[in-house]
């Protein structure tokens, strides 16, 4: 079984929107997949189909219901905040050896993602930040990116810690943004410079069809080699 662990340079950069593709993508090829959003803050019960954890599982061809959520989304909480601060105000804490059991819970899958919340240096608790997460789990990090002005700072400095904490890089994403300086490809070949060997993409918004192609290759070299037959029921 292959992890990736989908992080950002920063919070609304697309790391849902980019899952979700790459998640199809897998499916479309014969792949078994399995998708895990552990924290969510900010998260309302009563529309749980449009969490980041809804959209994943229908990413899957699977039910967004509160239930199904749930199970992806242990710890949800309303305050859209950090989640050191949202489970604060709900009088409740993260357990980081929970979160990491959690995440390494034995799976069929052929691929499962991780998807983060925030950037690396977000808190979890008052000891743990994403990054540690991630190191912890050892999984190769897919670095989800705007296109927005001042991107290039905030990319090479996620960059730059996960690197120094060991954890490998296995693609920089960038997700276009609704407002950029500059067209994406631009962007994309500046970062491209600071970040080899990494592979760099784009992802634009505006065509749909051709994004649809553009993650998996870039991954190739993680995915195993036999897949598993996906179910009927997985099937959409």
């Amino acid at each position: 079984m292959t992890t990736l662990f989908v992080t950002g340079s920063g919070t609304d950069v697309g790391k849902t929107f980019v899952a979700a593709q790459l998640l199809r993508e897998l499916r479309a090829a014969g792949y078994r997949t399995r998708a895990l959003k552990p924290v969510a803050t900010g998260f309302d019960a009563a529309r749980p189909e449009e969490s980041d954890g809804g959209r994943l599982l229908l990413a899957q061809g699977q039910p967004a219901a509160l239930a199904t959520v749930e199970d992806i989304t242990p710890w949800r909480f309303a305050a859209p905040l950090s989640p050191d601060m949202a489970a604060a105000r709900a009088g409740l804490s993260i357990s980081f050896p929970e979160l990491l059991e959690f995440c390494r819970a034995p799976s069929a899958a052929d691929v499962t993602l991780i998807e983060g919340i925030g950037g690396p240096m977000v808190p979890l608790d008052d000891e743990h930040t994403v990054l540690d997460w991630i190191e912890a789990l050892r999984a190769p990090v897919l670095l989800v990116v705007g296109s927005y002005l001042g991107t290039l700072s905030h990319t090479l400095t996620a960059a730059a810690v996960l690197r120094e904490r060991g954890c490998e890089l296995a693609a920089v994403i960038v997700s276009e943004s609704r407002e950029q300086p500059v067209e994406l490809a631009e962007t994309a070949a500046t970062l491209a410079k600071f970040v080899r060997p990494t592979p760099v993409a784009t992802l634009p918004r505006a065509s749909p069809d051709a994004r649809a192609a553009a993650l998996l290759p870039l991954l190739a070299r993680y995915l195993p080699r036999s897949r598993g037959t996906v179910s009927t029921h997985e099937k959409e």
